[in-house]
């Protein structure tokens, strides 16, 4: 009832950082990206004098799933899971507080309104796994990788 894709933000503080997204695509903050709802994904953030930041963005099934399955039958609750489109894409939009490259802070993760949610590393932690397994099934990342990986060693 979604449509298989959403528009996901791209914001940072300071405004242009370059975005570089997995599957190679790239646009400088502000900017937004259509990205598909069933696929994980992860983006970088690059910025001349500040600290690279990696966020995992992680396709999670919405709450409309039952309410495909109520208005479209079995069948299209079915469909709807098969092709992502009751997923939504997290975070987004896709916020950092970026930190210069000689301080001791940690880039971190913002709401829409700016309030911190944690650090990046701390969200990624929490959702590697599972992006890392999506990424490697959509041959993004190296088959076994996931199993291997070490936040923020990628």
């Amino acid at each position: 009832m979604n449509g298989t894709s959403q528009p996901v933000a791209f914001k940072s503080d300071p405004d242009g950082a370059v975005i570089a997204l997995i599957d190679g695509q790239s646009c400088t903050t502000p900017c937004e990206y259509e990205l598909k709802r069933g696929k994980d994904s992860m983006a970088t953030f690059t910025r001349q004098g500040y600290k690279p930041a990696k966020v995992y963005i992680q396709s999670r099934t919405g709450g409309a799933t039952f309410g495909n399955i109520i208005a479209g039958g079995i069948i299209g609750g079915v469909v709807d899971g098969s092709n992502g489109a009751s997923n939504h894409l997290y975070p987004n939009p896709v916020y950092v507080r970026l930190v210069p490259v000689d301080s001791t802070a940690e880039p971190v993760l913002l709401d829409k309104k700016g309030g911190v949610i944690s650090t990046v590393a701390e969200y990624n932690a929490k959702v590697e796994a599972d992006v890392l397994k999506g990424l490697e099934g959509q041959g993004l990342y190296p088959k076994g990788g996931a199993a291997t990986a070490v936040s923020g060693q990628q």
